[in-house]
């Protein structure tokens, strides 16, 4: 059995509904491998012809309408659910909800949450149809389970850069299910409660304490190091979910105001070779993907720090107030 529900079915028919002739796939990496299997079956019983994105993809922010528009008739987009932007191509999303058998590692967390009462339960998109089961599962073990949706996100959803469905639910602690730390350390950081992670991939379930003090360590390190930065680059994304035009100019403002010199670089994909040209530039602020600075720390040889992150290097904000970046459209 697949780990990922495809719903190739579904697509198909939706492709013959539209009569479309030439279809544009988008996967994120971890299901980028299953695009042979599903072009090659597309093209077999639509007779239409396939058109494979082989470049990385995000989320919903992220889809290649903009590269495909004039190429293809309709976009089938995996992994994510849509975001309310005007996409030039019509998209079909397929949310591939996983199959991954939750049942060892929430009765592990149901244990070691026993110390609890209100528990706020999140998840991503993959995991979303197993939330009403497992809020019956702690619900029958006594907890009062909270979720709620978020802006433009599903009750219990969490994305990278949008955090919002767990703000205000007033939990004891909280229950990720799913793999990964970075969604996690986002709820732990905008909740300061504890977060457990039930990780049915690794069959086991985690506080995130000890990741998120990591972060922490390596993120102040590069905020003091670009306490020292007079020429920073001020990086704008090109895709049409991230592109904040009038955040990545409102911190130029500020830097300048600081007595910094700032310049706006526009770039769809961010990545350390793309940055060695701007030597002179001693350190960089996203306003891209939040997770760019968070998760490809390692890679940059400078500085590379989120909009709050900046905050603190000006002033404006203080550590203890330190907190992950959010685009929320």
């Amino acid at each position: 059995m697949s780990l990922y529900s495809l719903e190739t079915e579904r697509v198909i028919q939706e492709i013959k509904k539209l009569g479309a002739e030439v279809v544009g796939l988008q996967f994120p990496d971890g299901l980028r491998s299953r695009a042979t299997e599903v072009a090659e079956r597309i093209e077999k019983e639509t007779g239409a012809l396939v058109l494979v994105s082989g470049d990385p993809c995000f989320g919903a922010c992220d889809v290649s309408d903009r590269k495909m528009r004039g190429l293809v008739d309709v976009i089938v987009h995996y992994g994510h659910t849509p975001f309310p932007l005007d996409y030039e191509v019509p998209v079909i999303f397929v949310e591939a909800y996983s199959a991954a058998d939750v049942s060892g590692v929430l009765r592990r967390a149901a244990e070691m949450l026993s110390g609890y009462r209100r528990i706020g339960l999140a998840t991503t998109t993959q995991h979303l149809h197993l939330l009403d089961d497992a809020r019956r599962f702690l619900e029958e073990r006594g907890f009062e389970v909270l979720m709620k949706p978020g802006r433009n996100t599903e009750p219990g959803q969490v994305l990278g850069c949008n955090f919002s469905g767990i703000r205000g639910l007033d939990a004891d602690a909280y229950l990720f299910i799913g793999s990964g730390d970075f969604h996690p350390l986002g709820i732990k950081l905008f909740t300061g409660r504890d977060v457990l992670v039930a990780d049915p991939y690794h069959g086991e379930v985690r506080n995130i304490d000890e990741f998120a003090d990591r972060v922490l360590r390596v993120r102040f390190a590069r905020i003091t190091r670009a306490m020292d930065a007079e020429r920073w680059g001020i990086i704008l994304s090109s895709k049409e979910g991230q592109r904040r035009f009038q955040l990545a100019e409102n911190l130029k403002g500020k830097l300048e105001e600081a007595g910094k010199r700032a310049i706006l670089i526009i770039m769809d994909n961010i990545s350390p070779d793309l940055l060695l040209p701007f030597r002179e530039l001693e350190a960089f602020v996203v306003t891209a993907c939040p997770r760019v600075a968070i998760d490809d720390s390692p890679m940059y040889d400078r500085p590379l720090l989120n909009p709050s992150e900046l905050e603190i290097v000006l002033g404006e904000r203080d550590w203890e107030d330190y907190t992950l970046d959010e685009i929320i459209i």
